[in-house]
């Protein structure tokens, strides 16, 4: 076993006996096999494109199959040895079609060629000889794009899969992810052409993140400021953690009138503030705070529990026979709802006590997405022309349990009152609930959403750039960035893609990255780790 693609990976430098999020060795196996798998589809498609074949079929299945593999989604190896047998049966009839169609149809070795196993057992052992280090080429420094690359191809696959299901997908994200897949496998493409394609794969993150965003908006309008309760209220409860907001929705109505509440948990609190959800009387309140704490917070939580899409841990047995999984997100033995029909869930809320007392510590408010922000743009010029308020902070990425992450909570307590601070994703948990007042009627915290918002927040940085008739690196703002998973990562290449410069990253930087690779970044857009609040403050103010 060797993975290396999350912050916390075990040393620094990778994990090899098992992962720090609970992977096992034969998952991973299971899961390098699947990504083999599907670059050898990824010939098939990148073949097919050449005489205008694109299969739908096999582009949906990409994405979800590498959504799969992302840090905390799946840790079922029935359902990836499904997923491996599907990807290859996916690809022998593509072969066919493109065939058909006067294309090459004669793979005869490699990724395309290859022949899963029947049973877990033999996947295993085929997914050891293919795991990261077997990618082709000898030189470190490519094999660290390959892995920059794939790791970002995992995080936009997840966009991809979140907008699909509001119905919204183009077909150059599709052809990005074959094509950069299929490249993995190749040794005729030199460093400068796998920086480019790392590029490239921040194009396609910010497509993946631009639809998801049409989905949301499209689909339960445009986020609100919404005062949400830190708490819970007397009865039957339903927690929902993870990202997908169509299946809280569909929960939603299917627990009206049944006299349960639902919570939630982790990312899920900014969608509080979307009007199409927010009208349901029984959504109440966010319970817990971000995923890495979820086994302390779910264990005290007393009703039936919803993980959908990803940062799912190793359950406890404490609220074990209460979890239950959706989406893309699996765990050995825990029932999953694959058709969204929620009513096991709902049955077993109903089984449990449930709350019984009224309890609220405090209210946070969420909803300040772009469209809320520039529906006051006029204000916030005039405040930053007026000198009432001096700079702007996004802060902002994926929390965890890693020492180093009081940083950005000592980092916005330590923020001059002058300037106010934008946040997204969970890492907004380290300091989301705390007082900062206001600047003239603007709050001086301002949660912007999920992680997929970056996009929202780029568009308020674009916006302001037009208003003051200056690039977003000439703006007063600076962006502070905390990463985990491989979402982070394609977040982060499609802010290189845009060319914004100056990133502080942390709380370490990525164990894949060489020295060199590293070094081009630096050069090219002066991203550095995280020092102390006080002396990157001190370093961005003066």
């Amino acid at each position: 076993m060797f993975c290396y693609q999350c912050e916390q990976t075990a040393k620094g430098t990778g994990c090899t006996i098992q992962g720090v999020c609970g992977k096992q060795p034969d998952v991973a196996a299971l899961q390098d096999l699947l990504l083999y798998t599907l670059m050898g589809l990824s010939q098939v498609a990148v073949d097919g494109r050449k005489v205008d074949v694109s299969d739908r079929e096999v582009n949906v299945f990409t994405v979800q199959a590498a959504f799969s593999t992302l840090t905390n989604v799946d840790f079922d190896p029935e359902r990836f040895r499904v997923l491996i047998g599907k990807a290859a049966t996916l690809r022998d009839a593509l072969k066919a079609t493109v065939k058909t169609a006067g294309g090459n149809g004669e793979w005869t070795g490699g990724a395309a060629a290859f022949r899963p196993e029947s049973t877990v057992e033999g996947l295993v052992k085929q997914g050891e000889a293919v795991g990261l280090k077997s990618y082709p080429g000898d030189n470190p420094d490519i094999l660290s794009l390959k892995h920059t690359v794939l790791f970002g191809i995992k995080g936009v696959a997840a966009y991809a899969d979140h907008a699909l299901i509001l119905g919204q997908e183009d077909e150059s994200v599709y052809a990005y992810v074959h094509e950069a897949l299929a490249a993995i496998q190749r040794n005729d493409m030199g460093v400068d052409e796998w920086v480019a394609m790392a590029l490239r794969c921040g194009e396609a993150a910010y497509k993946a993140m631009e639809l998801l965003d049409a989905g949301n908006t499209g689909v339960y309008g445009h986020p609100v400021p919404t005062k949400v309760p830190l708490g819970y209220r007397k009865g039957k409860a339903i927690l929902v953690s993870g990202h997908d907001l169509r299946d809280l929705e569909e929960l939603l109505k299917q627990t009206e009138g049944k006299g349960i509440s639902i919570y939630t948990h982790g990312e899920m609190l900014p969608t509080h503030g979307y009007p199409g959800l927010k009208k349901y009387s029984h959504f109440y309140g966010q319970f817990g705070t971000a995923w890495q704490k979820q086994v302390k917070e779910f264990a005290d939580f007393p009703g039936a529990i919803l993980m959908t899409t990803n940062c799912i841990q190793r359950p406890a047995a404490v609220y074990k026979d209460n979890l239950f999984t959706s989406g893309m997100v699996g765990w050995p033995g825990i029932p999953h709802i694959a058709d969204l029909n929620f009513k096991p869930v709902i049955d077993r809320a109903l089984e449990l006590p449930g709350f019984q007392e009224d309890h609220v510590e405090k209210e946070v408010t969420v909803g300040f997405a772009r469209n809320a922000v520039l529906g006051v743009a006029d204000k916030v010029i005039e405040a930053v022309r007026s000198g009432a308020v001096r700079h702007f902070f996004l802060v902002a990425g994926c929390d965890g349990a890693k020492p180093g992450r009081n940083y950005y909570t000592e980092f916005v307590e330590k923020v001059p009152r002058d300037c106010i601070v934008l946040t997204l994703a969970c890492g907004k948990y380290r300091f989301f609930d705390m007082d900062l007042g206001d600047i003239g009627g603007i709050p001086r915290l301002l949660d912007v959403g999920q992680c997929n918002d970056a996009y929202s927040a780029l568009q308020i940085a674009t916006a302001l750039s037009k208003a003051f008739n200056v690039g977003v690196n000439e703006l007063p703002l600076s962006l502070i960035i905390s990463w985990y998973e491989q979402k982070a990562v394609c977040v982060l290449l499609a802010l290189l893609f845009l060319g914004v410069k100056g990133i502080r990253l942390g709380p370490s930087l990525p164990a894949f990255l060489t020295p060199n690779v590293l070094g081009t970044l630096v050069k090219h857009f002066d991203i550095k780790p995280i020092g102390t609040p006080e002396g990157d403050l001190k370093a961005i103010l003066g």
